[in-house]
């Protein structure tokens, strides 16, 4: 059996081929640069077309000691810690309701979504409109803290 010198198939694989010596289509030469190189040269109109924003600032950063964090938990969601909260002595039955500090339990403000079945004595830095309302339909109380 002879054997060949050649491969039966020759195909041309790659992204190169087609294209002479390798230099004529290699890479960012011969696109003007990779990526948004050349944005305030050469590419100055594509820039202007697509993405006339790219390029300077717009807005500013607030300051990190004028942000609060205000950390916030739903009445239906304290609601279903109650029992529990009594177990840990983290809330405490009292003749009028269950007393809850939201501090104690790493909060900052109530919010009024949900029913509220228990009648709860709530101190909070901040309530919701809507929290007071709930609280005070079920019988309890919002005591605002000032911090």
């Amino acid at each position: 059996m002879v054997v060949r010198r050649e491969k039966k198939i020759r195909k041309r694989r790659g992204r190169g081929t087609g294209y002479g010596s390798h230099k004529k289509h290699k890479g960012g030469g011969s696109r003007g640069g990779r990526g948004l190189a050349g944005l305030h040269k050469h590419k100055v109109m594509t820039m202007i077309k697509y993405m006339p924003e790219h390029f300077g600032k717009r807005g500013f950063k607030r300051p990190k000691k004028v942000i609060k964090e205000i950390k916030a938990i739903n009445l239906k969601d304290l609601d279903s810690m109650v029992e529990g909260l009594l177990k840990q002595k983290k809330a405490e039955k009292t003749k009028d309701g269950i007393k809850v500090k939201l501090s104690d339990l790493g909060y900052d403000k109530l919010l009024g979504s949900g029913k509220v079945n228990h009648p709860l004595i709530v101190e909070a830095r901040y309530f919701s409109k809507n929290a007071i309302k709930k609280l005070e339909e079920s019988e309890g109380k919002a005591v605002i803290l000032n911090a």
